[in-house]
């Protein structure tokens, strides 16, 4: 009798999917660690000469294009292709977007690749993760530890990226940074392609809700109706002059906003929801509105952070030149650093451990501080002269350890107070906190100056601490609506 051939004890489908996202990570945040430089550096440097303030709003739009396209990707897997085509297909988007960026043709070059990547990234991130869970039987105990190890692929190519893709895009050429992505992905393809023939053949080959009959004419029509309202929307705006990088911008925002609103609106209006979910919707909704705000400041790691470090810290710490974009590495490590940490004292301190309302508290409350300790350098030193790298490295040190606290309990709390009629809908809803944030991110970063740079740092890390603070103060009304689940 033949023994199954496993990945460090796991299935070997997990080995596939572990690489396949660790390229796709790798190949993304090599992507982010540059993107911004590249966007603003003069046209002389390579770069595309944008200002830095609609620098950093692209830089939040894209991030929340790709959280949006998430929930077309799970719709596009369960309705038209399976999981295991729309992760190739999802891949080839993604290598596309790329080899596009490292073309020297400038700013349709760039949007271009973005729309690649957007549609490549929403395809791929949500089925990988969900092609892993198809790999063990409900009653398998191997289940948690395997998640565990997947995730820890998505750190190890989000750790890898910035120190390989973004030293080379800085430190020789953006076009080659953006090659090198491009070729991280091609091996995250290949490796999926040859061992996800053995490996992944029993899983999502096939639709698991697949368009039938009425559903396809109602499904083209609606299509339909998305393009033209697309076509008039962004046609107008051409006819009348206003097609700008900033009507794009605050397009993206609206929608990003709107979304959550629609979805909560549709909950607790719908006859299919009882009222006792009702109430565990409403419970929901300020735990949403605290992850919003916490995304908002952890995001700004890839955008105000890489511009504070690229302008405002030391270009040497300990004798040791650091290129800006080699800061993007600290939060996938302290993510790796912190993860045990955390899973130990949750596990020590067993049914005493903070309520999931009170994590969420923590955690917001955690990122307001660590905006709020940036806001001493210009106070101290001023904003001509350029500070220790320690703030910077420390500020994300706290960012990460209030992560801890409300990221890894954020989905489960999601499937728990999700009505029954919304249980499809439910990592959706949850990866939207991440967009409607950068949305708004996109809007706040103009604010964002040398001369303003304390009061920035000083009132946004203020408004997630007061809003730490009013969830914590509100956690004994948000428990009585949330009863019994733990």
């Amino acid at each position: 009798m033949n023994q199954e051939k496993t990945f460090i004890g796991q299935p070997r489908g997990l080995s596939t999917l572990f690489f396949t996202e660790m390229w796709e990570r790798f190949s993304y945040y090599g992507m982010r660690a540059i993107l911004l430089y590249f966007m603003y550096d003069a046209v002389s440097n390579g770069g595309l000469g944008l200002s830095k303030p609609t620098a950093v709003a692209i830089m939040s739009i894209y991030g929340s294009l790709v959280y949006m396209s998430s929930i077309v990707g799970g719709w596009i897997s369960d309705r038209l292709l399976g999981s295991y085509k729309t992760v190739f297909y999802g891949g080839v988007f993604i290598m596309l977007g790329h080899i596009v960026l490292a073309t020297p043709f400038g700013l349709p070059a760039l949007f271009i690749s973005m729309i690649l990547i957007v549609i490549g990234t929403g395809m791929l991130k949500s089925n990988a993760s969900g092609m892993v869970g198809h790999l063990y039987a409900p009653e398998d105990l191997r289940r948690d530890a395997g998640f565990s190890i997947f995730y820890m692929g998505i750190n190890i190519g989000a750790l890898l990226a910035p120190i390989i893709v973004g030293t080379l895009g800085q430190k020789v050429n953006y076009h080659l940074g953006f090659s090198i992505a491009a070729i991280g992905m091609f091996f995250g393809l290949l490796q999926y392609v040859i061992q996800g023939k053995k490996s992944l053949a029993h899983i999502g080959q096939e639709p698991t809700h697949p368009l039938l009959g009425e559903e396809k004419k109602v499904f083209t029509r609606n299509i339909s109706l998305g393009l033209l309202f697309v076509v008039v929307l962004f046609g107008g705006a051409a006819l009348l002059g206003s097609l700008t990088v900033d009507f794009f911008i605050n397009s993206i925002s609206v929608l990003g906003i709107f979304l959550p609103i629609y979805y909560f609106t549709k909950m607790l209006r719908s006859k299919e929801v009882t009222s006792e979910e009702k109430k565990k919707v409403r419970a929901y909704i300020p735990l949403f509105i605290a992850a919003i705000i916490f995304w908002s400041l952890e995001e700004q790691g890839s955008s105000i952070l890489a511009l504070f470090a690229a302008e405002r810290t030391q270009a040497t710490i300990f004798g040791i030149t650091i290129p800006a974009s080699l800061y993007q590495t600290l939060n996938p490590l302290f993510v790796v650093i912190l993860t045990p940490v955390f899973v130990a004292l949750w596990t020590k301190m067993g049914a005493r451990q903070p309520k999931t309302e009170v994590k969420f508290a923590i955690g917001l409350i955690m990122a307001g501080l660590s905006f709020v300790l940036l806001m001493f350098p210009s106070m101290l030193f001023g904003v001509d002269h350029r500070v220790s790298p320690i703030w910077l490295i420390l500020s994300f040190f706290i960012m990460i350890a209030g992560e801890m606290c409300l990221s890894p309990v954020g989905l489960s709390v999601t499937t728990k107070l999700a009505p029954k009629a919304f249980e499809a809908q439910t990592l959706a809803i949850w990866l939207l906190a991440d967009a409607s944030s950068q949305a708004i991110n996109a809007q706040i970063a103009r604010f964002y100056t040398p001369s303003t740079e304390g009061m920035y740092f000083a009132v946004v890390g203020g408004v997630a601490v007061i809003g730490g603070l009013i969830l914590y103060a509100a956690r004994g009304s948000i428990r009585q609506l949330i009863g019994n689940i733990h």
